[in-house]
């Protein structure tokens, strides 16, 4: 198994921004946007490592929460400490327009800049409490001179991000990050606070016996969901011919960060429950951000017809089902949302659906 390209020790990201910009200059804004949140996580970092020990960043208690976000989940004190951690950090690069999880409506930075960011900036925060891994996702995409308000910059495909990146607040903090080659892993120095290079240039294993996604909700799944996981289960007396193993962090940055290390394939498909019927996570700053480095590391990222990165938002919070992974184990999933002999016989209530709910 091909995992990627090994840094030599002593590079950091300063040194490897340094390096892409000087080959090509346009880079500039981008690597600002990186450094910038390099910044903001390495914060972050500490504020999760204190847990609640924890204060703000300026010496004061870390703000009360409670109230439900943009998204409709419940914030946490650390959501809201995060989110103006990476705003800050962000309104000191080339940033016109931020979208956050956390906000309700697109946040104007510097007019003029330009590129534009869409951010998650805890995801997995019900981990928090229990101490389980949780991470920040970004996207970046250059802003769009004609666009009609702050929300029109965001209307473009996942193909158009100029880069995007997730850091893991785990046993580590792992940085990980593509500016439109390949996908290089950091990992932050305690000792420094700075971050090092740990693999310039993420490869995901092309196949993979190793699923996650979460099982108590096999009831809902569209027919094509429940075939995919009903084979992986039936291992090698099944149609797959080999045995599975099942991960789930419930932090999508985790179950990542495992699949850019040793393959695998996430699913987080849309269901059948209300409010489900596109999944959970968001396009522009979970789903997109996510493909744009999977892509970049050999692997594939579907909402189980289409590719992710050909899909134009119409909302800055708009939810999108999500695949992604090794490449073949992502392709033969699509075969069970394409292919009908793939799930005939197995329920009357099938219909030629994908991973949409329609």
């Amino acid at each position: 198994m091909r995992m990627g390209r090994t840094a030599m020790t002593g590079n950091g990201l300063d040194d490897y921004l340094r390096a892409l910009v000087a080959k090509d200059a346009a880079l500039a804004p981008v690597a600002a946007v990186m450094r910038a949140v390099a910044k903001a996580a390495a914060e972050t970092a500490k504020q999760i490592a204190l847990g609640p020990l924890g204060s703000s960043h300026d010496g004061g208690a870390i703000p009360e929460a409670g109230h439900a976000n943009a998204g409709g989940d419940v914030q946490k004190a650390l959501d809201l400490l995060t989110d103006r951690l990476f705003t800050e950090a962000l309104a000191d690069a080339p940033v016109a327009v931020l979208v956050s999880e956390e906000l309700d409506e697109p946040k104007r930075l510097n007019a003029g800049a330009p590129l534009v960011v869409a951010i998650d900036p805890l995801d997995g925060s019900s981990n928090i409490d229990v101490n389980v891994s949780v991470g920040t996702i970004f996207s970046i995409l250059p802003a769009l001179p004609d666009a009609a308000d702050d929300a029109a910059h965001f209307m473009q495909p996942g193909s158009a991000q100029r880069g995007a990146g997730f850091v893991v607040y785990g046993p580590q903090t792992i940085f990980i990050l593509s500016v439109g080659g390949p996908t290089a892993a950091f990992i932050l120095d305690p000792r420094s606070h700075a971050f090092a290079l740990l693999k310039e240039e993420m490869a995901i294993a092309p196949d993979s016996h190793e699923y996650a996604i979460n099982a108590s909700n096999y009831r809902h799944w569209d027919p094509a969901v429940r075939a995919f996981i009903d084979d992986a289960m039936e291992g090698e007396d099944g149609r797959l011919s080999r045995n599975h193993n099942m991960r789930w962090v419930a932090s999508m940055v985790a179950d990542a960060y495992r699949i850019f290390t040793r393959g695998g394939v996430f699913l987080y498909p849309g269901d059948q429950r209300k409010g489900y019927g596109a999944g959970r996570l968001r396009l522009l700053y979970e789903v997109s951000p996510i493909a744009f480095l999977v892509e970049h590391a050999g692997g594939k990222a579907t909402d189980g017809a289409k590719r992710i990165l050909d899909i134009v938002p119409t909302a800055v919070h708009q939810r999108c089902p999500l695949v992604f992974g090794s490449a073949q184990v992502v392709e033969t999933i699509v075969g069970y949302h394409t292919d009908p002999k793939l799930i005939a016989n197995r329920s009357p209530l099938f219909k030629a659906r994908g991973l949409m709910m329609g």
